[in-house]
């Protein structure tokens, strides 16, 4: 009888080890896959492996792995589902918050992002993509209050940081604080004098401020940069229209379609033109 007892708990331990050896060859094989850009095999491979050991406690990294394979092959509500899956197991794993909360953002899910950043922060208070993403959603939902004490979080730690920096010019901006606003972007402009979103951002100010010329020379500059930036011969076409020069505008707008920009969506202007 003990031997019996004996053989079947060394059936047992050897039955484990292979299941083991098995889960991690799966597991192997699809990382492999991953590097070699085959993500519909990877993805086959992961789900295989959490299905050989469904209660392992490694199956959050397995998880996660997963939701970044179909992210990256477009699939982006079954990412989502895996993050989630990770989650329930490791639920303070701020980096896979940071995924998740990136997919939110993707499909406009606003609300759901913001709980996922605010749990970064929670858990890591200098986290800076978290910061600059809820900055973000701050000023999608005209709290600007609460957006700038994040940008001034990060500007304290990076005075350098170049996205918060134009977050704060882009709330002075909406405040009405134009001074303010045009002078962080003139400073950003010194340092960084190929950046066409610049003189773009800078163009839209001065042409809120009734500055048309100076929104032109900006505009001017920033098709040198660019000229393949149809965004940029639309807002020119818009300046120009404002200043009562249709054949400019026209000129302008027929570029700015030639660039990509579909022409129903500018027929109005165009008829304005006329």
């Amino acid at each position: 009888m003990r031997r019996f007892v004996l053989v079947c708990l060394c059936l047992l331990s050897l039955g484990s080890l292979c299941a083991q050896k098995s889960y991690k060859e799966v597991v192997g094989r699809a990382m492999d896959c991953v590097l070699k850009d085959s993500l519909a095999e990877a993805e086959t491979l992961f789900r295989e492996a959490l299905k050989m050991d469904p209660s392992s406690a490694r199956n959050a990294l397995l998880f996660s792995n997963l939701g970044t394979v179909q992210k990256r092959m477009g699939k982006t509500d079954e990412a989502i589902e895996s993050y989630t899956m990770a989650l329930n197991i490791t639920p303070y794993a701020t980096a896979i918050l940071l995924n998740r909360a990136a997919l939110y953002l993707d499909k406009n899910l606003i609300d759901k992002a913001y709980l996922d950043y605010c749990n970064v922060i929670d858990l890591l208070p200098e986290n800076e993509e978290a910061r600059l993403f809820r900055a973000y959603i701050y000023m999608q939902r005209r709290e600007y209050k609460e957006a700038r004490i994040d940008y001034n979080i990060i500007l304290s730690k990076d005075l350098k940081n170049k996205t918060a920096r134009i977050g704060l010019a882009m709330l002075d901006q909406k405040e009405g604080k134009y001074t303010a606003a045009r002078d962080g972007l003139n400073l950003l402009i010194e340092e960084y004098p190929t950046d066409v979103s610049l003189f773009k951002m800078r163009a839209n100010l001065e042409t809120e401020l009734q500055y048309p010329d100076a929104a032109l020379l900006d505009l001017e500059e920033a098709a040198r940069l660019d000229s393949q930036d149809a965004e940029v011969f639309l807002m020119i076409g818009d300046v120009k229209l404002g200043q009562e020069k249709k054949k400019e505008a026209l000129a302008a707008y027929e570029k700015a379609i030639e660039l990509g920009i579909p022409r129903i969506e500018l027929m109005e202007k165009i008829k304005q033109c006329k």
